[in-house]
């Protein structure tokens, strides 16, 4: 089985997010800097990536369609699970734009939103969600039908406060919910610019060569 990983072109992420998706790959593909370099997917989090002094907490992987971006999820997922990558993650919560758009008129806590999507998590509590370190996975920005407010939304900073599930994600990607939480967003190339360039770390998403 071929493995896709994260072809890493610093700073080419912004401003091509509206364009075609194929000249996009084309674009980024013929551009090489200094910074370029392959990173596998278990070390999204921990990789030092060029203009930062540590790791990014918060990434968005940026990628056309059919390029792997589930497939990557999915393998960091499993890996962790099997006990074979990111073993420092104590917790690590996966979800679905096109699972969490069945719930978007609807209310919850962070913590019973967790609960719900994953039963086998009903035992967590607030208080571990303070102290372990925790990752979030959130595949499929493109597929969202959430209005992703982050400028007028309230400021939710307590797992256990029931709002909008567009409200808590705005919140968990801005760093009020659990700030010291992994995250990354996986989308392709037209949706990564709801995210505001502040609140993650985008990367771009090639095949390795």
């Amino acid at each position: 089985m071929i493995y896709t990983e994260l072809n890493v072109a610093a700073g080419e992420s912004e401003g091509v997010n509206n364009q075609h998706e194929v000249w996009q790959l084309e674009t980024v593909s013929k551009k090489k800097t200094l910074h370029d370099k392959l990173i596998e997917c278990c070390r999204i989090f921990k990789t030092l990536l060029p203009g930062r002094d540590k790791p990014s907490r918060r990434v968005l992987t940026n990628g056309i369609a059919g390029i792997g971006k589930t497939f990557s999820v999915r393998k960091f997922t499993l890996d962790w699970a099997k006990g074979l990558e990111n073993q420092d993650i104590i917790l690590l919560v996966p979800f679905s734009f096109r699972e969490l758009n069945l719930v978007r008129d609807k209310q919850y806590s962070l913590l019973n939103l967790i609960h719900v999507f994953h039963p086998t998590l009903k035992k967590v509590t607030e208080e571990q969600l303070a102290v372990w370190k925790v990752g979030f996975i959130f595949d499929g920005l493109d597929e969202s039908r959430f209005s992703l407010n982050f400028h007028n939304n309230d400021i939710i900073s307590d797992v256990t406060v029931t709002s909008s599930v567009d409200v808590l994600l705005t919140n968990l990607i801005k760093g009020n919910l659990l700030p010291s939480a992994l995250l990354w967003i996986t989308t392709r190339p037209a949706a990564a610019n709801q995210i505001p360039p502040a609140s993650a770390h985008s990367l771009i998403l090639q095949r390795a060569p």
